[in-house]
This record gives structure tokens, C-alpha cells and sequence, in this order.
């Protein structure tokens, strides 16, 4: 008998993928855990393996596609009809129950709001499995989980004659990241296959097909931009004795905590109290209703090689700063290498976008639904400023960086924006040195 492939729950906010490619045919006959087809969705872009042995009958999704989670994209005659998981069964057409999931989900790489791509480690084969016996890497040991072999890292490797076990990986656990076998490509003059964009020659104009992930970027960008109603404020706050204590502390908090002393965990401190004192910039649109989120999750918008991936710090606003460095310094590492799971970038209910290191003075972003609003810390500049003290006025070199915010006015009005923004402010010029961080 035949019976339909469905796509697998993934997490309770993805309901929907793009199909990005497939990697068999009707007719091909495929291995159990084969990778048959690549996803894509607003969080994650894997690759779904064959949840059976057996042969391709149909079809029924064709690529570029966007089709519901647990529905139908394929079809198949598996080799043993008792091996069919029940799920399936009671998914089929026509039965009742709805779609079910089949298979184990294959890691392949998250996709944040606003784009880029990273590992995602908690979608793989479970130990003792046949792709995971093939990811072992061939050390007759086995390898860690954290160390499997994502399809599409071996599939690049294979492509170009590199044998991953002499691979150093540099992802989260020493996992091998694709950026490892491509720094392996270049090292051993090989070149990494490429698809041309188009036969346009020099000076001539092109047409690029964007990527699945780029048109989902797209979809949820232009829906954001068209829905919800953005107004925006900034506030220049002075962050010198800020800037002092970091400098005093940075050598031995890393010596004590192996983390950075980051600019980041202090924004979020500053940022996590203030959520807390206004409740309406933690909440959520939804549905024709406000929200209010009972917890201060923020996310953190972090540039990769691949774009911008948002990991969440849940609970910021129980951590001290020490603390907020902590949880935020690994997140961040693997947003950049590779690693990230579905629960680190879910949840979020405010998103802090530190463009200061690009350079940037002032911005302002656009929102990620259901949250609220979003806050720019941007680049921290030495300029004169007027000094207020007993004596009179006078001119001081000062650190001065711009908060910039986005805002959804259905939900926040100007003076609840500047009310939550001055906080943020006052948070951060309380540091200086001798504060407690924790």
C-alpha cells in the first residue's frame, strides 16, 4: 500500500513551510532517515528525512510551494507496510484524526525573524539510529550528539573530496559547522560549488531568484511593515561611567567567568527592568488584543555570516548583569557557529538590536509580531556635551550612545514609549564604577 509523507510539527508557532528543494524523484527508492526533501519555515530550514524504507510514488508538493505542517507533500510504497509509524496511518486522507508526524527530523539550520541561517542540533537522529550510526564520522566510538553531521555539512563535503573527520569543527561542542568545511574547501584549493545567478556579462542587469528563506524574510517583513502601525522615538543617553566600570572589570570578569563583559548584558539589565515597570512593552498583539506576557524573554539580534539570527534570553529580568552575560554569551556564539535550538529562538517577547558595532548612530527597526516594539543600541561616541554641576555649566568629553525605538501605536501611545525609553536610560547611566554587577 501507499501512504502519504506529511511534514512534521516542528514547534507550536511554525505552522507553515516552503518547500526549497527536493532530493529525490518518483521512482527513486530511499533508505529509512534518507534526506528527501529541504524545508524551510520563519524559524528553522532542515532537511525532512524518509520516515521508512521504501520507493517514491508521487509528488504531491512541488517545490516553492508553502503547504501547512502535517499536511501531505509526498507519497510512498514502503518496503515493509507493518513498519508504517501509527501516526501516519491514522493522517492519511480520507481518515479520521488529521495529519500525524512521521519520521525524526534531520538538524539542519534555524532561520531567525529576520534571516540567517545556524545549526539547529535538537532535530537530529536519536542515538543508536541508522543516520546516526552514518554521521559517527567513522571513529569506530562513535561520535558525541553535539557532533553528528548535519546532512547538508555532508553533503558539501562530499561534493568536494573532503573527509570530515580531519575536520576541526568549531560549532557548539566541536561540532563541524558548514563554514568548517568550506575554511576546508579553500584550504585545500578546492573550489566550492557555485550556481551562477544568471549569464549576464559584465555592465548587463540580472534577475536573482531569491532564496526560499529570503522570500519567507520577505513575506514576514512586508506583512510586519503593512500591519502593524510603527512610530518611533530615540533619546541620547550618557553611558561614560558605563563605559568606565566595563573597562575596569572586563579583564577579570573574563578571567573569573570565562565570558565576555559585554555591552550586551548590560543593555538587557537596563532593559529587563524596565520591561518589568512597563508592562505594555513586554506584551503582544494578538488577535485584536493586547497580551501582557507574564515573563521578560528578549531576544538578541546577532550578525552572521548568513544574516541576522535572534536568540532569546528567557527570564532577563530575574539575572543580574554577571548573570545576563552568562546566558547571553553562549547564545550568541552559537547564533554565529551553529548549534541554536527551536526553544532558544521561541518565546521572545521584546528584541534588542545592538548596532553599535556596525557603526550605526541611529535606526529604526521593524517590529517582530506579536511583540510590540524593538530598541536599537547603537555606536557609542566620545562628543563634547554640557555639563550641568553646582558650580555652572561646562563642556566635557562625554560617551554618549542614542537608543533608538520602534513602537506598534496600537498598543504603545508617544508618553508610554518615552516613559519605558527614559527608564531604559536612567538604567543605564545608574553604572558606574563601583557598581554591583553581580
Amino acid at each position: 500500500m501507499t501512504y502519504p509523507i506529511q511534514l512534521p510539527h516542528v514547534g507550536e508557532s511554525v505552522t507553515e513551510a516552503v518547500i526549497g528543494k527536493w532530493l529525490v524523484a518518483v521512482g527513486d527508492h530511499v533508505d529509512k532517515f534518507d534526506p528527501m526533501v529541504e524545508v524551510v519555515t520563519d524559524k528553522v530550514n532542515m532537511e525532512f528525512p524518509a520516515p521508512e524504507s521504501g520507493t517514491i510514488t508521487s509528488i504531491t508538493a512541488v517545490e516553492g510551494d508553502t503547504v501547512p505542517m502535517g499536511s501531505s507533500i509526498a507519497e510512498m510504497d514502503p518496503d515493509d507496510p507493518d513498519a508504517v509509524p501509527e501516526a501516519s496511518t491514522s493522517g492519511m486522507a480520507g481518515t479520521p484524526g488529521g495529519p500525524g508526524l512521521i519520521g525524526e527530523m534531520i538538524t539542519g539550520a534555524n532561520v531567525g525573524p529576520t534571516g540567517g541561517t545556524f545549526a539547529d542540533t535538537s532535530l537530529e537522529a536519536p542515538p543508536g539510529s541508522e543516520a546516526a550510526n552514518q554521521n559517527s564520522g567513522g571513529t569506530g566510538e562513535g561520535r558525541n550528539r553535539a557532533d553528528y553531521y548535519s546532512p547538508v555539512v555532508m553533503r558539501l563535503a562530499s561534493q568536494n573530496g573532503i573527509d570530515l573527520s580531519t575536520v576541526n569543527g568549531t560549532g557548539s561542542g566541536g561540532r563541524v559547522t558548514r563554514r568548517d568545511v568550506q575554511a576546508a574547501i579553500e584550504g585545500s584549493g578546492l573550489q566550492v560549488e557555485a550556481t551562477p545567478a544568471s549569464s549576464a556579462g559584465p555592465g548587463d542587469d540580472s534577475l536573482v531568484e531569491p532564496t526560499p528563506i529570503r522570500k519567507i524574510i520577505a513575506a514576514n517583513m512586508v506583512r510586519s511593515w503593512t500591519q502593524i502601525p510603527h512610530a518611533w522615538t530615540s533619546i541620547e543617553v550618557d553611558v561614560t561611567g558605563l563605559v568606565r566600570l566595563r573597562n575596569s572589570q572586563k579583564e577579570y570578569f573574563r578571567s573569573r567567568n570565562g565570558v565576555s563583559l559585554s555591552y550586551v548584558a548590560f543593555s538587557l539589565f537596563a532593559l529587563a527592568a524596565a520591561l518589568r515597570k512597563n508592562p505594555l512593552a513586554n506584551s503582544a498583539w494578538v488577535d485584536g488584543k493586547i497580551r501582557m506576557n507574564g515573563r521578560v524573554n528578549i531576544g538578541v539580534a546577532v550578525a552572521s555570516d548568513d544574516g541576522l539570527v535572534v536568540p532569546v534570553v528567557h527570564d532577563a529580568d530575574q539575572l543580574s548583569v554577571a548573570g545576563l552575560a552568562g546566558a547571553a554569551a553562549p547564545l550568541i556564539e552559537k547564533a554565529r557557529g551553529g548549534g541554536l535550538t527551536l526553544e532558544q529562538v521561541q518565546g521572545g517577547t521584546f528584541t534588542l538590536n545592538n548596532t553599535g558595532p556596525l557603526g550605526s548612530v541611529w535606526g529604526g527597526s521593524i517590529i517582530s509580531p506579536p511583540q510590540v516594539a524593538i530598541v536599537n543600541t547603537e555606536a557609542i561616541v566620545k562628543r563634547p556635551v554640557v555639563v550641568e554641576s553646582d558650580t555652572g555649566d561646562s563642556i566635557a568629553i562625554r560617551q554618549m550612545m542614542n537608543l533608538s525605538l520602534s513602537f506598534d501605536h496600537r498598543v504603545l501611545d508617544g508618553a508610554e514609549a518615552a516613559m519605558f525609553i527614559q527608564d531604559v536610560k536612567s538604567g543605564l547611566e545608574a553604572f558606574g564604577p563601583g557598581s554591583d554587577i553581580g
